[in-house]
């Protein structure tokens, strides 16, 4: 008990490890006594700048499609882009554009959608959340990538 208090208790540090890996926690914090040990993985430091390098997701998709157009292009027609016609992440996710794994995707450049369509998922939480068209419309631009980490606010596709 002893040796406890006068070191780090690193079986209990492990066990922490352990259940954030099996819960898919963020971080977890026990307090014992007089000791208090908060573990937190390092994905945290992801979060933070994440919304950093919400542009090159947004320019990624844009070369893509048109393989001839360089970065440049791409980035200058970010600004041009109008917020009414974007559809923005309602929350903070991994972004599926098909139902499945191999499914065919809910839409793609130069699909006609009709309001309320789903246009993709944004899974948060273990829960797959359906992100509807918010009017009917032709879509322009996808902006995100299947399988990609999305921020809240991030914007997800232009439908016009």
């Amino acid at each position: 008990m002893a040796e406890k208090k006068n070191g780090i208790d690193q079986a209990l540090i492990r066990d922490l490890a352990n259940i954030l890996n099996d819960t898919d926690l963020t971080e977890i914090e026990v307090e014992q006594d007089d000791l208090r040990i908060r573990v937190s993985r390092a994905g945290n430091t992801q979060y933070v700048q994440a919304p950093m390098a919400a542009p090159a997701y947004a320019a990624a998709p844009a070369a893509i499609a048109a393989p001839a157009a360089g970065a440049a292009p791409a980035a200058s027609a970010a600004p041009a882009r109008n917020p009414a016609n974007t559809v923005s992440a309602p929350m903070v996710g991994t972004a599926y554009m098909a139902p499945a794994p191999g499914a065919r995707a809910f839409i793609e450049v130069g699909a006609t959608v009709k309001e309320g369509q789903t246009l993709l998922i944004i899974e948060a939480m273990k829960t797959m959340n359906q992100i509807p068209a918010p009017k009917s419309g032709k879509v322009v631009e996808i902006l995100v990538e299947d399988g990609s980490p999305v921020e809240y606010g991030q914007a997800l596709v232009v439908v016009e």
